[in-house]
């Protein structure tokens, strides 16, 4: 690469003769709160139109909706994804512990809502793993089968399966709506910026810890056993030990089934992901075997032959929408607020790929809004819980989707299927459909290859990874997700609680400063201390600051100000005594009728005949010292400023003169970092050494100023622009203009 140059020639500039040189005003560009009042209040057509576009997109997109350019895309993608919808609209519905035609309703209702409000075009709303599992780690802890046992006619227990089954869908319905209000509050206060705090990493290690919950829920239906039920954390692996130990009751015929189906969906599947090039649609095997296996299963006699557990009666039509039960809010609160951030942020995140993927822009705010109401309205109508599919989205983009409108068709699809054939699939097996979740979480179950890459790029995003992985897999789903985010926390306190303190030295030939442990070339200035934090300077690292300061500038500040206590108190005893002497040698001389002499007579005649006057006079031991360590670039040494040879590694003894506090890294200052600064200024400059502020941000000079930081004793003038500036001044200051930095201006 071809080496380039450059020449800059100014003058030196603190903050008083920067806002000189840069024009800085003090009048606002901001309208002030009675004219924002009174634009919110001014109605006109364009105004309201946009209004209207931004709480309802859909407005402004469709009436633009070209046929010749979208049409066939969209239809072609919302038939595949129609297809899609079916088979994992029933198999997640059992991850939610309902039964499998809530998971066709939530297939549908959520999606229009979606076409209405949301603002991506790739995205496919409807059932998701992750929240069917958590819908159904709620529906039963408050409705276990415990609670519905009635007695059988031989005496024995049986559970009331439509009571029970009525009750969840009670629950799931309370908690969406609950949800959906949550996400449409949270977007209406602007409050979409919230998913920032749930890292990539947080995501995708919970997600990856949810699929394993799925993955084991799932076991039942494979192997036909009936494990306990249990609740509260280590839950899951209590119900893994009891799967295995009910393992010898394992149903042949189920595993049978599940072993055909599995293989059947597993070859096909790597067959589409291989000729995905050359296929014009994907094969839609996952239909293909549960129109299969219902077929067999129906004709060959398998329920009555190996009592094969099958979905069972699927209503056909739709139901009118009813009123959740608010009596079940306050049982389920934190789980909707754990349900609306997880949908959230699964939502946005992919959203955003897909946005950035093709050049258009998602709305993070509304996004909110769109998904609250697809809950919302979908809770009215018996649909639980919804977020995009990773899998459903990927089919939509690749297959030609380019607007929301493949949405509408997939939910024609799935109306179809509700109204009309949808009892044609009564005797499908249940382990069919749970070998459709296994092949599914094959995406989530990849995201364990992000431990080896985040090993080589970041270790503290890979222990988030790993908390949060374990935590969810240990803690169940919602105290998984609260200790994540907790984590998450306390990683970015720790961060700033442990920032990189580094001295700072000059390249030659440059205007360069950089940390002299890292750049071999960057060479301390003699007498200039450079000292720099990585991060911002605030009530939690602000003592910190200052200890690191001492530690790298070598200067301690403590046991300076002790010992010039220490030598001013000795001073002055020094002082009184020689008082108190000279008051009674003048009184012997009255009383003897000598020359009355004043006192101040007396030290000139003293001092005048080589007699030494101890009341301004070190030791001898201290004199050599000052005269071997006086402060570079002083006419004179200042006795006065020294401390004797008990405090080693005192500020001028050392040759520091001045330290510069390159503060360009913070962005903000709070009560805290203000008192810190002063304290730095008003304690250094005590021990004599000047103290310099330098690269301090526009915002935070104005807090500086509002928090009243600027005095006589602290001036604007001690503020630079940068390193450079600071150091410039200090030289010309102390008549080091022979010290050449760089071809500057002094």
């Amino acid at each position: 690469m071809q080496k380039m140059d450059y020449f800059v020639q100014r003058e030196v500039l603190d903050e008083l003769r920067l806002d000189e040189v840069a024009q800085k005003g003090t009048w606002s560009t901001k309208p002030t709160l009675g004219e924002r009042v009174k634009e919110s209040l001014r109605c006109s057509v364009p105004r309201l139109k946009h209004t209207a576009q931004s709480w309802v997109p859909v407005l402004g997109w469709l009436p633009h909706y070209s046929i010749r350019e979208n049409a066939i895309g969209d239809l072609i993608s919302g038939c595949s994804v129609g297809i899609m919808h079916l088979p994992q609209g029933m198999a997640y519905a059992l991850l939610a512990s309902l039964r499998p035609v809530f998971g066709l309703y939530t297939s549908l209702y959520p999606v229009l809502i979606y076409f209405i409000f949301g603002t991506s075009r790739h995205i496919s709303i409807g059932t998701f793993a992750v929240i069917s599992i958590m819908i159904g780690s709620v529906t039963e802890r408050i409705a276990p089968d415990s609670n519905f046992i009635v007695n059988g006619t031989n005496g024995t227990d049986i559970v009331n399966v439509d009571d029970r089954d009525a009750f969840r869908v009670q629950i799931a319905c309370s908690l969406t709506v609950l949800a959906g209000i949550f996400q449409i509050l949270l977007g209406v206060v602007r409050f979409g910026f919230v998913v920032t705090y749930l890292s990539e990493p947080l995501v995708r290690g919970y997600t990856t810890g949810s699929a394993c919950h799925v993955c084991v829920s799932q076991l039942k239906y494979l192997f036909g056993v009936t494990p306990s039920r249990f609740t509260g954390p280590l839950s899951l692996i209590y119900t893994l030990v009891d799967i295995c130990r009910l393992l010898p009751q394992t149903k042949v015929p189920e595993l049978v089934v599940s072993l055909v189906a599995l293989s059947v969906l597993i070859v096909v599947k790597e067959l589409n992901a291989c000729y995905r090039q050359k296929l014009p649609l994907p094969i839609p095997i996952e239909l293909i075997v549960i129109i299969a296996a219902t077929i067999i299963t129906h004709f060959c006699g398998l329920t009555s032959k190996y009592s094969i557990d099958v979905v069972g009666e699927i209503p056909s039509g739709l139901k009118a929408p009813r009123a959740p039960d608010t009596t079940l809010f306050s049982q389920v609160i934190g789980d909707a607020f754990a349900v609306a951030i997880v949908g959230y942020a699964i939502n946005i995140s992919l959203g955003k790929t897909f946005a950035l993927k093709h050049g258009y822009k998602v709305d993070s705010n509304q996004e909110l809004v769109a998904l609250g109401l697809s809950n919302t309205v979908g809770g009215f109508f018996q649909c639980y819980s919804v977020t995009s599919s990773l899998s459903r989205s990927l089919v939509q983009e690749s297959t030609g989707g380019k607007t929301q409108v493949a949405g509408v068709i997939s939910s024609v699809i799935v109306l179809i299927t509700v109204l009309k054939i949808g009892a044609l699939f009564e005797d499908l097996p249940k382990a069919v459909l749970s070998t459709i979740v296994f092949v599914n979480l094959k995406g989530m179950f990849k995201q364990f290859m992000d431990i080896p890459e985040l090993w080589r790029t970041n270790k503290v995003d890979l222990l988030v990874w790993l908390v949060t992985f374990t935590s969810t897999i240990l803690l169940n789903l919602d105290l998984g997700l609260a200790v994540s985010i907790g984590f998450s926390m306390l990683t970015f306190i720790f961060r700033t609680q442990l920032p990189r303190y580094a001295i700072l030295g000059h390249v030659s030939g440059t205007d360069l400063y950089l940390d002299t442990d890292s750049y071999r070339e960057a060479k301390e200035i003699p007498g200039i201390k450079i000292f720099r934090s990585s991060t911002t300077i605030y009530y939690t690292n602000a003592e910190m600051y200052l200890e690191a300061l001492q530690e790298k500038s070598g200067i301690e500040i403590g046991k300076l100000l002790t010992a010039k206590k220490k030598r001013d108190a000795e001073l002055k005893r020094k002082q009184e005594k020689e008082k108190k002497k000279e008051k009674k040698k003048a009184k012997k001389q009255i009383q003897g009728n000598g020359p009355a002499l004043s006192l101040t007579e007396t030290s000139t005649n003293s001092l005048s005949k080589g007699q030494v006057n101890w009341a301004y006079q070190h030791d001898k031991t201290m004199l050599d010292s000052d005269s071997d360590t006086g402060c570079p670039g002083d006419g004179s040494i200042n006795q006065e400023s020294h401390y004797g040879d008990d405090v080693e590694g005192w500020a001028c003894g050392s040759g520091t003169h001045s330290i510069i506090l390159d503060i360009s890294t913070t962005s903000f200052v709070d009560t805290v970092t203000v008192n810190t600064l002063k304290n730095i200024f008003r304690d250094f400059e005590e021990i004599d050494l000047d103290i310099y502020l330098a690269g301090c941000q526009a915002c935070v000079v104005e807090q500086l100023e509002t928090a009243g930081f600027f005095s006589e004793s602290i001036p604007k003038s001690r503020l630079f622009v940068t390193v450079h500036d600071a150091v410039l001044h200090i030289l010309k200051k102390r008549g080091q203009t022979d010290f050449i930095l760089v071809r500057s201006s002094l």
